[in-house]
């Protein structure tokens, strides 16, 4: 957990420093100072309620006992077995196979399956699914993912903003406008390297701790092999709208396209796929 709480603070460190490079190449040392305080002011917006923006990215519609029995009914069994208290559930009307946790704290957790995944996986498969997502629960893992989601946003945006009024201003304080353009490039990409980073480190042991859960890690690796085969056929539009969300999923939601395995936010699956089969 410490760990965690650490890699968070990084995080929002980096999101602030980032913010104060951005603000400076655009508006010099008076830019600077009004980013920091952006930043900072991102930073407490996106720990109390960047859960609740992504959901609303999502669409993604809440249900309970009586409007969806067969998800909420095997979530709570999870969860009973995992020890943690009863997240939200959510439900995301899109063909794509996948699923996400969010939230700050096991206490104001939310998990989120798409109407594709609940339709194309066996009940064995998709506990082995939820599992996966209540062990990213478990780890904390949900706040320092749902900061990065939200804040990269702001951060491409923000750079965006520079592009077009970057090196612009009169006066002695004018920055480089060749260094802008330059940092305004970068900025974006800076927070795609700090999801991979974040991502990619965490995928084997949430399918580790979802194989455990739920006592059958040979379900969750034929998930994982069904998810990936029909993901990328099937686009989801709400992460293609927003693509600094794809690493909060069980699988990268992206269409390909030439960066994909660059900017992939998830280990191989064929990778995932043995090291749950080797704990049979």
């Amino acid at each position: 957990m410490f760990g965690n709480w650490m890699k968070t603070s990084i995080l929002m460190a980096g999101i602030v420093a980032l913010f104060g490079v951005v603000g400076g190449a655009i508006g010099g040392q008076q830019g600077m100072l009004i980013a920091l305080l952006f930043g900072g002011g991102m930073n407490l917006w996106a720990y109390w309620f960047s859960d609740k923006a992504v959901l609303k990215m999502y669409n993604a519609r809440q249900v309970d006992a009586s409007t969806s029995p067969y998800l909420y009914n095997m979530v709570r069994d999870l969860s009973q077995r995992a020890g943690l208290p009863m997240p939200k559930v959510y439900i995301i009307d899109e063909d794509q196979p996948n699923a996400f946790a969010t939230g700050r704290n096991p206490e104001h957790a939310a998990v989120a399956a798409t109407s594709g995944i609940m339709r194309m996986l066996s009940e064995r498969e998709l506990r082995g699914v939820m599992a996966h997502e209540l062990t990213h629960v478990k780890n904390r893992d949900i706040l320092i993912s749902t900061i990065s989601a939200t804040v990269a946003g702001a951060i491409s945006s923000l750079a965006q903003f520079g592009m077009f009024f970057g090196g612009s201003r009169d006066g002695e304080d004018r920055p480089n406008p060749i260094v802008s353009i330059i940092v305004m490039l970068m900025a974006p990409i800076a927070g795609m390297l700090i999801q991979m980073a974040i991502s990619r480190t965490r995928e084997f042991g949430a399918d580790r701790g979802g194989a455990e859960i739920s006592g059958d890690p040979e379900a969750l690796a034929s998930a994982l092999t069904k998810i990936d085969a029909f993901a990328r056929g099937i686009p989801m539009h709400a992460a293609e709208a927003h693509p600094e969300t794809a690493q909060m999923m069980i699988m990268n939601p992206l269409s390909g396209g030439g960066l994909r395995g660059l900017f992939s936010t998830h280990p191989a699956t064929a990778e995932r796929v043995a090291k749950l089969r080797a704990m049979r």
